[in-house]
């Protein structure tokens, strides 16, 4: 009974640690993409309409991209991370990087799309300069948003931040406010619609376009238009770096075609990164 009890643990024992290397095994096997059929995520505005070109030109080879549009910033790589989507265009590296960071996403940059200036817009003033004790400015309140936005209010003499302050910076790391500006900290997606209560505000290119701003003719300030570090990436799983789709697609993306379709319809506020 001994000798057969031992056994009958030995068999148990061999069928668990066959169960548990049969599931590595399964799970470690990455399920390319689709080579005809995709979900990309992007949010609304100009992502949306250059992946809507892109789209356009991917249907005559027969590949459908089904566009999904979000009006946040988080969403889109939480559906991507968790395989609601296959890829997604939206953020810019160091935003992506963060997200990596902070909840050990499992998706990364298959390249570069294009650049989006930040700028800083008012209906009240027309020159940072003439901001007053006390006024209001808004800023994205997103990791990288956030810093891309005081970085900008730094450079135009509006206040000063903390020295070595990191992608992660918020109202908190001010080290100096001369005028004692209240740093109002607002989804990005909400601040073209709280514009008129600010006395102006850091908008992200998409959201401006959506609310008829542009960086040309009604920015006060606003980021470098040409060499922006701040490019902006086309996002998939790590598993599916390498699918022949995002090649595909990639190829769609920087064609002549696109970088055409993106210089004449934002004329400068949205520029070509590769």
């Amino acid at each position: 009974m001994k000798k057969l009890g031992k056994g009958i643990l030995l068999g148990v024992a061999a069928l668990a640690v066959s169960g548990i290397l049969s599931g590595c095994g399964s799970k470690s096997e990455a399920k390319p993409l689709d080579d005809k059929k995709v979900t990309i995520g992007v949010t609304s505005g100009p992502h949306q309409e250059i992946l809507e070109e892109v789209a356009k030109q991917a249907k005559k080879d027969g590949i459908d991209i089904k566009i999904k549009s979000f009006d946040d910033y988080n969403t889109p790589n939480t559906a991507l991370n968790d395989g609601d989507l296959d890829g997604n265009s939206y953020q810019t590296f160091s935003f992506l990087e963060q997200q990596v960071k902070d909840k050990d996403y499992k998706i990364e940059t298959a390249f570069k799309t294009v650049a989006f200036p930040l700028g800083v817009y008012s209906k009240k003033v027309s020159n940072l300069s003439k901001l007053q004790k006390g006024d209001k400015v808004g800023v994205p309140n997103d990791p990288t948003n956030e810093y891309r936005a005081l970085k900008l209010l730094e450079e135009a003499g509006v206040l000063k931040l903390k020295d070595g302050v990191e992608v992660k910076a918020t109202k908190n790391d001010i080290a100096e406010n001369p005028k004692d500006i209240e740093i109002v900290e607002l989804e990005a997606s909400q601040i073209p619609s709280q514009l008129g209560e600010l006395t102006a505000a850091a908008i992200n290119t998409n959201f401006a376009f959506g609310a008829g701003l542009t960086i040309n003719d009604d920015a006060i300030y606003h980021e470098p238009l040409k060499d922006n570090p701040n490019y902006n990436v086309f996002v998939v799983r790590t598993e599916n770096k390498d699918d022949k789709i995002v090649k595909e697609i990639k190829k769609y993306y920087q064609s002549d075609e696109t970088k055409k379709f993106i210089e004449e319809k934002f004329k400068g506020s949205v520029v070509p990164a590769f």
